[in-house]
């Protein structure tokens, strides 16, 4: 397969459904859209924080993700294989860190908002 369609299949499309998650968020709790943990559907606050940072994460990191493929595919054609796999996994694993963590720090176990 050509390193460049490669890259588009797997880290392209995972830019394409970031924009989709930025334009069109969940609007209520459900199971099957959304960024679905079990902090995040405790209540509707948390559920609109939660998709509003991971949206925003995601978006940031699928485009560096796009980008450093595509490069990694135009210097190094021959040798692109599973490089843009592991950078999609590593853009969902930052993606969902940085998401629970500015949960922890905005809210508690209960799902109450943490004072300052």
């Amino acid at each position: 397969m050509d390193a460049f369609i490669y890259v588009l299949t797997t880290n392209g499309l995972l830019f394409v459904l970031s924009i989709i998650f930025w334009f069109f968020p969940p609007k209520k709790i459900n199971r099957l859209y959304g960024y679905r943990t079990h902090k995040s559907m405790l209540n509707n606050d948390i559920w609109e924080f939660s998709n509003t940072v991971f949206n925003k994460n995601l978006l940031i990191y699928t485009a560096i993700s796009l980008f450093a493929g595509l490069l990694f595919a135009f210097t190094v054609p021959e040798k692109t294989t599973w490089q843009p796999m592991v950078l999609v996994l590593l853009t969902l694993l930052v993606c969902i860190i940085k998401t629970e963590r500015a949960l922890s720090d905005a809210f508690d176990e209960e799902g109450n908002k943490n004072k300052k």
